[in-house]
C-alpha cells in the first residue's frame, strides 16, 4: 500500500491499488451541495455492498441526489476501463460499497 503525501494535517490516505511507489494526487473540492448532483454508487461485487448502497441511495435521493448504480463484475480485481470512464463520464461523484 502505498501513502498519499497530498492530505489534511493529520490525516493519512492509504492508496489499497498496491502501487510500488506514491503517487502525489490532488484532492478534489467537495460540492456545496448534492442537490440535482449525479452520483454513482459502485458495487464491487463484495457481500453485502449492495444492502450499504441501497441504504445510501435513499439518504442521497432524499437530499435530492440523481443516483446512477454500477456494479463491478468481480472484487478480486480493478474496475474494467470502460466502467471507469463510463462513471467518470456520467458522474460528479463515486462512491464505493466495501463491505463483507
Amino acid at each position: 500500500m502505498s501513502t498519499d503525501t497530498q492530505t489534511q494535517p493529520g490525516r493519512v490516505i492509504l492508496d489499497p491499488t498496491g502501487e510500488r511507489a506514491i503517487v502525489a494526487r490532488e484532492r478534489v473540492a467537495r460540492p456545496k451541495t448534492i442537490d440535482g448532483l449525479s452520483i454513482g454508487l459502485l458495487d464491487i461485487s463484495k457481500a453485502r455492498g449492495d444492502i450499504f448502497l441501497n441504504r445510501l441511495e435513499e439518504e442521497l435521493t432524499n437530499r435530492g441526489a440523481k443516483i446512477k448504480r454500477y456494479r463491478k463484475p468481480t472484487f478480486t480485481k480493478p474496475a474494467p476501463h470502460d466502467l471507469r470512464q463510463q462513471i467518470a463520464s456520467e458522474c460528479a461523484a463515486v462512491v464505493e460499497a466495501l463491505a463483507d
